[in-house]
């Protein structure tokens, strides 16, 4: 792929490799102006800024909420790829990011090896404890440490975090106290959307854009 900014003038009559190129290039870059960016979406930023930390709960946040069992009786679980980008490119702009969930999944335990995610309780009966161990370990305040959930389960991290998401079908408790409510249901890019909104309040995303477009 041509990396440089301009394409040399032809005779023909046909747009170059070059020039098709840099206009998709050009396409990307315009569609990553948050030209269509709601009040809420703009009034997080300033709460995600200064986040060293992003936890997500997994059943309805990473997946629908559906659980699927085979003849062997083994747990099936679907994740959505964009939700998988959006959460290395959060860890390779210098956020951390840890899972919280009540269940326990081989599932979940094959999903964040292949992200290289380095924080993950599952089993977990109290989720606020987890928060506070990382809180100490991490050395961290409230206020730098996100948190995306959809149900009850979640709420005592939901009110304490400097940064509350959810998904567009959670719990209407859920939806209650949460700074930023998807458009997107669990499963389906939610978090992909969230992770945009940091990497866009860390002023991160454009230039991880650019990097991956020049690759």
């Amino acid at each position: 792929m041509a990396q440089d900014d301009t394409c040399s003038n032809g005779k023909s009559a046909y747009p170059s490799d070059c020039e098709l190129t840099q206009a998709l290039l050009e396409r990307a870059r315009n569609r990553q102006e948050p030209t269509e960016r709601g009040y809420v979406w703009k009034s997080c930023l300033n709460k995600a800024k200064g986040l060293k930390l992003f936890l997500l709960d997994v059943d309805g946040v990473l997946t629908d909420g559906t659980i699927t069992y085979t003849h062997e009786g083994n747990e099936i679980k679907s994740f959505h790829t964009r939700d998988g980008l959006g959460i290395r490119l959060l860890m390779e702009s210098g956020v951390e990011v840890g899972l919280i969930t009540a269940r326990g999944s081989e599932a979940v335990n094959r999903r964040v090896q292949d992200l290289g995610i380095k924080y993950v309780f599952q089993k977990v009966k109290n989720k606020r404890e987890i928060l506070d161990t990382l809180l100490k370990e991490l050395k961290l305040q409230p206020s730098e440490v996100g948190y995306m959930g959809d149900d009850w389960l979640d709420l005592p991290i939901l009110i304490r975090v400097g940064f509350a998401a959810t998904v567009e079908d959670a719990v209407p408790e859920v939806l209650q106290v949460a700074h930023y409510v998807t458009k997107r249901k669990g499963g389906r890019g939610a978090v992909r959307e969230v992770c945009d909104l940091i990497l866009e309040a860390r002023g991160a995303g454009k230039v991880l854009l650019e990097k991956y477009m020049q690759a």
